[in-house]
């Protein structure tokens, strides 16, 4: 599939975090999905760490520039190669001034499976009812014949609150600045398209002057 790559940088007003009034409908799919743009205030959401415990994410996000990243789960082998070579960049982006925080939809066990077999130390969160992800854009409902194949191998889905089926979110790559407006933006409908570590390295190290 063709690579559709967002990708921009800008220096723009402060805006703060806001958070979504009402959670809009998840695109119909993948490539129907329609990321948060490039200048765009980084929306808040509620969710979770691995503790159980809540986190608002427009408190995390506020005075810190974050390298924000939605992935699909720990069953996705896909997300685990993206996480774990993140971990590795981990330092640098650490010595830019930047954070981590990566966003799923697994629930407090998937997170602690997946920094425990990718020996990560930034941030995992839950976005279980897939608020952060709907508000960002990337929440996409799954056909049924996705949602049984994914079942038949015991993956555990997200259903669709008030509705039928299943959603996930599309990967993807936000930087948010210090003032809370997005400045990079990377997502694929193709969840095998990952952004590679050297072009982040090269956004973080724009944005970061």
């Amino acid at each position: 599939m063709k690579l559709s790559l967002r990708f921009a940088l800008l220096s723009a007003c402060a805006f703060a975090p806001v958070l979504f009034a009402a959670l809009p409908p998840p695109a119909a799919s993948a490539e129907a999905a329609k990321p948060l743009v490039v200048g765009a205030p980084a929306p808040g959401a509620s969710l979770t760490d691995p503790e159980g415990a809540p986190v608002e994410l427009a408190a995390a996000l506020a005075g810190k520039p974050t390298v924000l990243v939605f992935y699909r789960g720990s069953w996705c082998p896909y997300c685990n190669h993206q996480l774990a070579a993140l971990g590795e960049l981990e330092p640098q982006l650490l010595a830019l001034g930047y954070q981590i925080l990566a966003i799923s939809p697994d629930r407090a066990e998937g997170l602690k499976k997946m920094a425990g077999k990718n020996h990560l130390t930034y941030r995992l969160l839950s976005d279980r009812g897939m608020v952060a992800s709907s508000a960002y854009g990337v929440a996409f409902r799954l056909t049924s014949e996705t949602e049984k194949a994914y079942q038949a191998h015991g993956i555990e889905l997200t259903p669709v609150p008030g509705g039928e089926g299943c959603w996930l979110p599309v990967p993807a790559v936000f930087i948010v600045g210090r003032n809370g407006v997005i400045q990079f933006v990377f997502s694929d409908p193709d969840y095998k398209v990952r952004l590679t570590t050297d072009a982040l390295l090269a956004a973080a190290q724009v944005g970061a002057k």
